[in-house]
């Protein structure tokens, strides 16, 4: 009898997390974003992620910050410097080596198919000082995978 019990919860229980995951998957890539906003941007203050989100955007624009994090801000984009983006590209390689990125998180995402456009906090290191910032990068689906598009600092 105990035994049949501990079954018939477990398998009730496994229902309910298959359920939970199947919804999950049907949803957004935010599920909520609270009534609180920030009184200068108007941004809210928090954001709920979906957990089982596709993350193939953010990993490419992790890949972007972490090379300009390591000093690699030429390298990344290289593509960059070869279209009309190359004052851009310069004017961010200028920056990010005056104003170094120390840390980010993502912070909100905002789907604009065929783009997604990632906010994310970082914290910059001006001389000796470090202070907080909002960096915004744009990617697009290009056939199979993702590139960044546009990187948008306020240096």
């Amino acid at each position: 009898m105990r035994l049949r019990t501990i079954l018939i919860v477990g398998s009730f229980l496994l229902l309910v997390v298959l359920g939970t995951l199947v919804w999950l998957d049907h949803q957004p890539p935010v599920l909520s974003r609270s009534e609180e906003k920030d009184p200068l941007s108007g941004q809210a203050l928090r954001v709920n992620f979906n957990p089982v989100r596709d993350r193939s955007p953010e990993r490419v624009a992790a890949a972007t910050l972490n090379a300009m994090r390591a000093g690699r801000c030429a390298e990344e984009l290289a593509p960059w410097f070869q279209d009309y983006r190359r004052s851009y590209a310069q004017f961010i390689c200028s920056a990010e080596r005056q104003h170094p990125i120390v840390s980010y998180r993502l912070f909100d995402r905002d789907e604009r198919p065929p783009l997604v456009v990632l906010q994310y906090k970082v914290v910059r290191q001006d001389g000796t000082r470090t202070y907080p910032e909002d960096l915004f990068i744009t990617t697009q689906r290009n056939g199979a995978g993702w590139a960044v598009t546009r990187y948008g600092a306020l240096y």
